[in-house]
């Protein structure tokens, strides 16, 4: 039984991610709000991804 939970916590955490990964990308990353934008443009970068 432990096995069994162990995964489920293991798939609910993979979609999680997902999920999040997906906002970050959707929302803020297309965000016509000026300040959302410009603010995950500059991490972007501060990271050295490229963007552009």
């Amino acid at each position: 039984m432990p096995v069994a939970a162990g995964q489920v916590g293991r798939l609910s955490q993979a979609l999680m991610a997902m999920v999040l990964g997906v906002f970050i990308v959707g929302v803020v990353g297309f965000s016509h709000i000026d300040v959302i934008h410009n603010a995950a443009h500059d991490v972007r970068h501060s990271n050295a991804f490229p963007c552009h």
